[in-house]
């Protein structure tokens, strides 16, 4: 018997791969769930063997990989298969194979090949109190991560051999784990490259202060792009809690191998408008994470928000408000974690140039139905709208020193920092995370912001999810500042980061 471990979403189960050698007629069984690819490994294995020069005798093999309830999917179970054959024919001892777990792909001339998931395997390994681990070449980075587990990388079959038969060649092959540095990251894009949009430079730093979702409407090649690509720059640092989260979804979809053991920046995902709803939470017949996941910690940028189907947006609501993708399939359901920022983009029509009349052709009702393509729902869930205008041609060529994204990120980092400070304890983090029963305990509002608020509600019409959105980010400006209640021209600053509703939606 032989431990490996599937990957099912992103949590890894302990698989027992039991082989059995007996007299009969010459056959190979394998059972419990499987694959097809898994029940390919049959040929896969029993060839391999014979190519590194290991007799493999005409009997009956049975392997059974359990607990049968679990599906086995994927080509990482080659190698224990291959472990618990060499174990049932007696050339591995008993002992040799007792409290380690294996897991990798085997090629046909007995190489291993890298598999997905491995960073949550050995994870498993530590929780069943494992002191080995036995994982392909390219895998045993992110597997080493795990510093309480000995990760060996093997290149090839006969690499299995002698790690399970000489304890001390085991040692010697371990993989080294890389120390977590925090040090600052290099990026390749800055603030400082950014000319004009002032107003919007702000409202990204609050956006990046608090981590509120954040929408650019304005005319084409005004630099919302630009400045969307730049938001993880002046994002602090990932702490090594928020590696190891973002690292085991990159792991689960193998995105990971040949790499650093850890992912060390914030993740920026741009999907095409094209991508499907599926696409956006994950899914597929083997369920993995999909690019809300894959932006956890970090930030999902869609450009050309009308242009995405009304499913991919319409799903976004939930992960928005819960901060996790739940999947539900006949076969069970799947939790991906959803810490991400929104980050949209958007011209006002289809040409780009409303409200400029003088430029933009498009009929009053093809205005609007671009628009509308947008759902309230979803626009009450983003915190901050401001318009990117057209770049002045004095800004465009004047030797102004913009300020760079190092030294707006000092800025983040230090309000982050107090709001981190006043929820501890609580389970949030952020402002933008702090839930409506909790607005009146870390967001009292004194008699004059009570009364502008009530005006502004009315006025307005704000829903009530957008009144506790402004009430959110005034916060965050007032945490940038360092002042400890909000004020009027905190709320006023807030409320205008919702005047675009008014201006384009009507409202």
């Amino acid at each position: 018997t032989i431990l490996s471990a599937a990957v099912v979403g992103i949590e890894a189960y302990p698989v027992q791969v039991e082989a059995d050698i007996c007299d009969g007629l010459p056959q190979f069984c394998m059972v419990g769930d499987l694959s097809p690819e898994v029940r390919e490994a049959a040929d896969r294995v029993r060839t391999a063997l014979r190519n590194v020069r290991i007799v493999f005798p005409p009997k009956r093999v049975t392997v059974n990989l359990s607990p049968a309830h679990i599906r086995k999917e994927g080509t990482g179970f080659d190698l224990p298969v291959a472990a618990a054959l060499l174990a049932a024919l007696g050339i591995l001892p008993e002992e040799a194979v007792r409290d380690v777990l294996i897991v990798g792909e085997i090629g046909l001339n007995g190489k291993v090949r890298p598999v997905s998931g491995v960073l949550q395997m050995v994870m498993l390994a530590r929780e069943l109190g494992l002191k080995r681990c036995l994982v392909p070449k390219e895998n045993a980075k992110e597997g080493a991560v795990i510093r309480e587990v000995m990760v060996v990388g093997l290149e090839k079959l006969e690499e299995l051999l002698l790690c399970l038969l000489d304890s001390a060649a085991c040692e010697r092959m371990a993989e080294t784990p890389e120390e977590w540095q925090e040090s600052p990251r290099v990026y390749g894009e800055d603030f400082c490259e950014i000319s004009g949009q002032e107003t919007v430079r702000r409202a990204a730093e609050i956006a990046a202060a608090g981590m509120h979702n954040f929408l650019m409407i304005g005319t084409p090649g005004a630099g919302k792009t630009m400045i969307a690509r730049r938001m993880p720059t002046i994002l602090p640092e990932l702490a090594l809690e928020e590696s190891l989260e973002i690292s085991r979804v990159y792991s689960a979809c193998g995105l990971l191998t040949g790499k650093k053991g850890l992912v060390g920046v914030r993740p920026f995902r741009a999907p095409h408008h094209t991508v499907s709803a599926n696409a956006l939470t994950g899914g597929g017949r083997k369920v993995k994470p999909g690019e809300i996941s894959l932006a956890t910690r970090g930030v999902l940028f869609l450009d050309e928000l009308p242009e995405f189907s009304r499913n991919a947006l319409e799903v976004l609501r939930q992960p928005l408000e819960e901060g996790q993708v739940t999947i539900s399939r006949t076969s069970g359901t799947y939790v991906f974690p959803a810490h991400f920022q929104l980050v949209a983009a958007m011209n006002p029509c289809k040409c780009g140039y409303y409200p400029d009349r003088k430029r933009c052709q498009c009929l009053p009702g093809e205005i609007s139905q671009y628009l509308h393509r947008i759902s309230r729902p979803l626009l009450d869930r983003i915190d901050i709208c401001t318009e990117t205008s057209r770049i002045e041609y004095r800004e465009l060529t004047e030797d102004a020193e913009n300020e760079s994204s190092a030294s707006i990120r000092i800025r983040v980092e230090a309000a982050q920092k107090i709001q981190m400070e006043r929820y501890r304890g609580n389970g949030w983090q952020f402002n933008s995370q702090l839930p409506s029963s909790a607005l009146r305990e870390f967001c009292p509002l004194g008699i004059r912001e009570a009364q502008l608020m009530e005006t502004a509600y009315e006025k307005m019409e704000l829903s009530v999810r957008a009144y506790h959105k402004i009430i959110k980010v005034a916060r965050t400006i007032a945490d940038l500042e360092g002042a400890e209640q909000i004020c009027r021209e905190h709320l006023l600053e807030a409320i205008g980061y919702r005047a675009l509703d008014q201006k384009f939606w009507g409202r």
